[in-house]
């Protein structure tokens, strides 16, 4: 089998010596940083989940650090969702689109003061698009990627186990709030957040060198919680819709294709707005669709053409088999002529012909 060859290129983390000493078998490369993939396996890393406790090396979460008196002016001007409502210890999942209202990243916003904020980005280089930006138009805004490794704790017995290490207070946390809870002699921003539908957190280390000793202490406090390594579950994360930009959302989809109106409510003259104003008043010519695929199916490592007719009506971007509902899940973009509700039409997979079938929604 094939492996990643190590080069200063591809980051290694300030967890990556707990993750291999919890027996990492697979990585992938984001944003140019390690990112596991397996553990036990597929299967089985996602029913554990499911039941318990796992902690997740997110490193490759890179924060884009936006500091400076225009950092509010050009959080506007990036995304089409309204930065003004967006509260002191608040994060905010923002589009981000092109003039042509293409999606460049999806990251999640974190508001660390009026004239202070962390973009917590997807697989991608958003930096150089916002720095740009700020060149351009000579703003007095600081762009840099600060010293920051977000680290996941997620599952049904987090909060427990969060508990433990920083203190009953962070059961008062909201969904998408944070507070800066101590840790040894400094504090971390913990924020409700994280790639699952299981519930959790997700913890932004300021500082490498404490890496290592918050891993462990969350091991330490987790043995009786039956506290595992993790990563990010494709099988779980496409039963629950979580969409992963540059597989089932690249530059060609805007948010309105992806599902994302809601976000799109700035009533300012963001970037992208006049392309997007179409779509904003009747929506898109095709959209995301849960979709249950019929037969055997391997992994999606290309979208799968949906035909009908002879001609392609969308596609298949990420799919797995989900042992829990006993079926193929999977995400699509689908066209409007196709994407209702129980439509039945061709998949094409290197594997063959299989029949898709459009679904009312996700599955949890």
């Amino acid at each position: 089998m094939a492996v990643i060859t190590p080069n200063p290129r591809v980051r290694k983390t300030p967890f990556t010596p707990g993750v291999e000493a919890q027996g990492v078998k697979g990585y992938t490369v984001y944003n140019h940083t390690l990112l596991a993939t397996v553990f036990e396996s597929l299967q089985a890393d996602a029913a554990h989940l499911k039941k318990h406790v796992q902690v997740w090396d997110v490193s490759c979460e890179r924060q884009v650090q936006i500091k400076g008196p225009d950092a509010l002016r050009l959080m506007r001007m990036i995304s089409p969702r309204d930065m003004d409502r967006m509260q002191a210890d608040q994060c905010y999942y923002i589009p981000i689109v092109d003039h042509n209202g293409g999606l460049l990243n999806d990251p999640v916003a974190i508001k660390l003061a009026d004239d202070h904020y962390w973009l917590s980005v997807a697989d991608g280089d958003l930096w150089q698009f916002v720095l740009g930006l700020v060149v351009a138009l000579d703003l007095d805004v600081e762009v840099c990627e600060p010293d920051v490794s977000p680290l996941a704790v997620q599952g049904p017995k987090a909060e427990d186990l969060m508990a433990r290490v920083f203190g009953e207070e962070v059961r008062d946390i909201n969904f998408f709030r944070y507070k800066r809870l101590s840790f040894e002699d400094t504090t971390f921003v913990v924020a409700r957040s994280g790639w699952s539908k299981q519930g959790g957190f997700e913890i932004y280390v300021e500082g490498a060198d404490y890496g290592m000793p918050l891993w462990d202490m969350l091991f330490a406090n987790g043995r009786d919680l039956n506290v595992r390594a993790g990563c990010p579950s494709g099988i779980e994360r496409v039963e629950s819709g979580l969409l992963s930009f540059g597989s089932d959302m690249r530059r060609e989809n805007t948010p309105y294709e992806c599902g994302l109106a809601r976000f799109c409510n700035s009533a300012l003259d963001y970037i992208g707005k006049a392309a997007l104003a179409d779509q904003a008043e009747n929506g898109p010519s095709r959209q995301i669709r849960p979709i249950a695929i019929e037969g055997e199916i391997g992994a999606c490592t290309q979208a799968w053409p949906l035909m009908a007719g002879g001609r392609q009506v969308g596609q298949v971007t990420s799919a797995a088999f989900s042992p829990e509902f006993g079926v193929n899940v999977a995400i699509g973009m689908v066209d409007r002529s196709h994407w209702a509700s129980g439509t039945r039409i061709e998949l094409i997979t290197e594997h063959g012909m299989r029949w898709a079938h459009v679904q009312e929604s996700f599955w949890r």
